[in-house]
């Protein structure tokens, strides 16, 4: 069959013959293939938008944040209303891909319990979706989307991507639509909230208290090899905290990122991370420009540096 055939075959059921008449089930033929393209895994999803390292904090690690993005003139060739303005948020209500409020406007949510392997190309299709919904539609995710868009293709490049961090969901609601019923149910949201705040002299740093503890949690846009070698001669110079009684913790991988993680005093609030993490972005600018081999002080502090990998709770 040819591949243009093979693309107008039509999506049944699973267990469902096959449209294409080979008398399989779908999903031992075509559908076979069509859940491999959808689930195609995207090392580094967000890469090439503004303010890529916000995109997956936004994602992975904050809990209440939004930020506006602009769809570009070409977005009405995927489906999409060109050049309107669109709010990506952290979650919303239900953990819905997305929302089309009685307004017109459209919330697009990043963190859903549904996610093929390309969350730019999930988060595209959610947006299209909204566009064409009805106002006053609330958006499930809807299961795996198939080749289409990807916020690449969808979002203006030169919009730009400034987060704001809320303390709570009251953006979830449009102004003048509070009611007893939403306040009660924003204040049972608003409880799960781990306070975070923004650092504002680096990009996407993220400062959080969780119980007792306070964190610094900062998505580094740099290749993972050399930064993990960075990492280590600052350990190994003793250079690697932010501050006093700060120490690095460890870190994780998200979207094809480093995420470093720092225990911070236990005073330490958003204000005071700032000027030692201004500091410390310095500091490692000058070891990823180290070009020489690492010493064997620097090997050990690496592999250490390695070893050190967080799950994120």
């Amino acid at each position: 069959m040819s591949s243009s055939a093979t693309q107008t075959v039509p999506a049944v059921g699973p267990r469902q013959p096959c449209p294409c008449g080979s008398g399989k089930r779908y999903k031992a033929c075509h559908g076979r293939a069509a859940a491999a393209r959808a689930s195609a895994f995207v090392p580094r999803p967000f890469a090439g938008l503004p303010g890529e390292g916000d995109w997956v904090a936004l994602r992975e690690v904050v809990p209440a944040a939004t930020a506006l993005v602009r769809t570009a003139a070409g977005a009405a060739e995927h489906g999409a209303e060109p050049g309107a303005q669109v709010v990506v948020a952290s979650v919303l209500p239900a953990a819905a891909a997305a929302l089309r409020r009685a307004d017109g406007s459209v919330l697009l949510g990043l963190q859903t319990p549904v996610s093929s392997g390309d969350p730019s190309r999930d988060a595209a299709a959610a947006l299209v979706r909204a566009m064409a919904a009805e106002p006053g539609t609330a958006l499930p995710p809807a299961g795996l989307p198939g080749p289409g868009p990807r916020l690449q293709d969808l979002l203006d490049p030169d919009g730009g991507f400034a987060v704001t961090v809320h303390d709570g969901f009251g953006f979830w609601v449009a102004d003048g639509a509070r009611t007893p019923e939403t306040d009660a149910a924003l204040q049972e949201a608003n409880a799960s909230v781990v306070p975070t705040r923004r650092l504002t002299g680096v990009e996407a740093a993220y400062w959080c208290q969780v119980g007792h503890r306070r964190h610094l949690r900062w998505v580094l846009p740099h290749e993972e090899d050399a930064l993990l070698d960075a990492l280590a001669r600052l350990h190994a110079a003793g250079a690697s905290a932010l501050g006093p009684e700060s120490r690095y913790l460890g870190a994780f991988r998200a979207h094809g990122l480093l995420v470093p993680v720092w225990d911070l005093a236990p005073d330490a609030g958003a204000q005071d991370v700032e000027e030692p993490a201004a500091a410390f972005a310095a500091r490692l600018e000058e070891a990823l420009a180290a070009t020489g081999p690492l010493s064997a002080e620097e090997r050990r502090a690496r592999a250490g540096v390695v070893s050190r990998q967080l799950t994120l709770r």
